[in-house]
């Protein structure tokens, strides 16, 4: 079933942004202190049988200095400095194996996955702990960690490191640093828009069901998929729930959306009852950018599938060559 506004009604949708006093010092505050941390990238070429990609584990120095895994991969025929997509996973995605992700390369691009800090994917555990958090790689859980202070809660570690795998990226030999796209879904497609905002330069943006984007709205509108954790916790913690939701604020997609130069193409859902449609339309009606959007008018939070990667395909075609 339809979980949202009409049709006709999201194209026009566009709401007040949350945005919280001191946002933009916040950020810079937090990026500053991370980059007093040498960044200190490393690739190590792995053998993975793959006769077409050079890949390797790759890490880098994230929020705090931790060590944040990744894979980057190369089409071993390409030559000369290569475009690059750096990938962002979605919700309790562990980076997985470098086979996963063939669709980039394949394209002949540079692709860098970064993992998820303290995330753990259904059939593989992901390899970044997280210090400042729960350690070792884990189930879900993360909406509500550090949630009642910006300083400490889950997400500012993980956009900063998301900020930091573009830096990774931009720093290799075999990379075009003029010439960097970020993607993701859902939780990546969130890391993906918070980057328009936080990062310049960027050559585009794959922002496909962006989750944490009008967060206000969305707890509003459902309980399913990670949004149901600040429901649960709401229930009990009554006496919290405004710190919690200016918190909230700091991470919400609508305010990096205002603050995007990148061109992007975005992805939404009419059935998607994880990331609500309202939410991705206000994003895409709030970027800054030049933008484009997929409407996928009878599929959930699987979005457009394949044909929004192909969709992906000819966008990032048109930005990078």
């Amino acid at each position: 079933m339809f979980i949202d506004l009409p049709l006709d009604e999201l194209h026009a949708y566009r709401p007040p942004l949350p945005e919280p006093p001191g946002f933009d010092a916040f950020w810079r505050r937090t990026l500053d202190e991370a980059r007093t941390h040498d960044l200190d990238a490393r690739f190590a070429e792995i053998d993975t049988g793959l006769a077409l990609l050079n890949c390797y584990d790759a890490e880098f120095a994230g929020f705090g200095g931790h060590r944040i895994r990744g894979w980057f991969l190369l089409p071993r025929a390409a030559a000369g400095p290569l475009p690059c997509v750096v990938q962002y996973l979605g919700y309790g995605g562990g980076r997985l194996l470098p086979h996963d992700w063939l669709l980039w390369p394949s394209a002949g691009y540079a692709t860098l996955v970064m993992d998820a800090r303290g995330q753990s994917g259904p059939n593989r555990p992901g390899d970044t702990p997280d210090p400042a958090g729960y350690g070792n790689p884990g189930v879900p859980g993360k909406l509500t960690q550090g949630l009642l202070d910006p300083d400490d809660y889950y997400y500012r570690r993980l956009y900063t490191d998301a900020v930091r795998a573009v830096e990774a990226a931009r720093g290799h030999d075999a990379v075009d640093a003029e010439r960097i796209v970020v993607a993701g879904h859902s939780q990546g497609g969130a890391l993906a828009l918070a980057m328009t905002g936080l990062v310049p330069g960027l050559a585009g943006a794959l922002i496909d069901v962006p989750f944490l984007t009008h967060i206000r709205r969305a707890i509003e509108v459902t309980d399913a998929g990670p949004y149901g954790e600040l429901s649960r916790y709401f229930a009990g913690a009554r006496g919290h729930i405004d710190t919690a939701l200016r918190t909230l604020d700091h991470f919400d997609g609508l305010n990096f959306a205002v603050r995007a130069t990148a061109p992007a193409l975005f992805g939404t859902a009419l059935r998607d009852a994880v990331v609500p449609p309202s939410t991705g339309f206000a994003a895409y009606h709030h970027y800054a950018g030049e933008k484009e959007l997929e409407v996928w008018r009878f599929n959930a939070h699987e979005s457009g599938g394949g044909e929004q990667r192909a969709a992906e395909l000819s966008f990032v075609r048109g930005v990078v060559g």
